[in-house]
């Protein structure tokens, strides 16, 4: 079985390509195996609907907010929820997340899933600082047409096992540091140690998903070196992979919203980051 980690951007270029890191796992032991970037759409489609057997987590979110998708009367399934977002422009979208938006009062503008709280992550209606609406808008449809089977929302090929991952999620679990920055002015020596702090608790295990990576020196270099942090951030998202794939059902609630879906890893009750 191999794990997989996405670092997923919904405007791939040569600059900005999308990066997956392969894996494999020995118990709680993980073997980074390589990594590779996919600059363009075609690239990242062709790799994600070629048969395989793999458990992967992918940096964008999922689903919507119920509230949000029942005020605008959109399906209340996955599937059919992907489908038409995916017939949206993304000036579209955006135009339907910001009348949402200024129909609110201050300070409760965004409509957030239930699991924003527990990853600490963005409302994925954002579509600035950081655009997630426009990563759910490129990321889901893309795995629906592939046919992967993302558990709770969608059963697809049983051989490939898309989970939504959340890199800054096991970034905190060692250091609430910023690590990174797109903008090579702000790549500071503070965030270059925070990267180096983050993949030393990788390196050990002494973080709360317990999970030991093993990296090449070449590769280790790399995650500490780059600013924009990418490579890291799929490394991260092997790391959900691998402590997904040591748990029932992936570590997901029993139960998961059909609209919403889940960040893996985000404490949900009893069975947390560090069950």
């Amino acid at each position: 079985m191999q794990l997989i980690g996405v670092d997923f951007t919904s405007v791939p270029r040569r600059a900005k390509p999308i990066t997956v890191a392969y894996g494999t796992a020995d118990g709680a032991l993980l073997t980074i195996e390589g990594l590779v970037e996919y600059p363009d759409w075609s690239s990242y489609e062709a790799w994600l609907s070629q048969p395989g057997e793999w458990i992967g987590a992918f940096d964008f979110p999922f689903g919507l907010s119920r509230e949000l998708v029942q005020q605008l009367g959109w399906p209340l399934q996955w599937a059919p929820l992907v489908r038409h977002c995916a017939t949206l422009t993304r000036h579209e979208l955006r135009d339907t997340f910001k009348a949402f938006c200024d129909a609110r009062p201050a300070g409760n503008k965004f409509a957030h899933r239930v699991t924003d709280g527990p990853a600490g992550s963005s409302p994925s209606m954002k579509w600035v600082n950081p655009p997630v609406a426009y990563m759910f808008h490129e990321g889901a449809r893309r795995l629906l047409d592939a046919g992967v089977t993302v558990p709770g929302l969608h059963q697809g090929d049983p051989h490939r096992i898309a989970l939504e991952g959340y890199p800054g999620l096991v970034a905190r679990m060692v250091t609430r540091a910023s690590y990174k920055s797109d903008e090579r002015s702000k790549q500071t020596p503070e965030r270059r140690a925070a990267r180096l702090e983050i993949v030393k608790a990788l390196e050990s295990g002494t973080h709360p998903m317990g999970v030991q990576v093993r990296l090449r020196p070449a590769l280790r270099k790399r995650l500490i070196e780059d600013g924009m942090a990418d490579w890291l951030d799929a490394v991260l998202c092997t790391v959900t992979a691998a402590w997904a794939a040591q748990r029932p059902d992936y570590g997901l609630p029993a139960e998961i919203d059909p609209v919403e879906g889940w960040t893996a890893g985000a404490a949900h009750g009893a069975r947390d980051a560090a069950a």
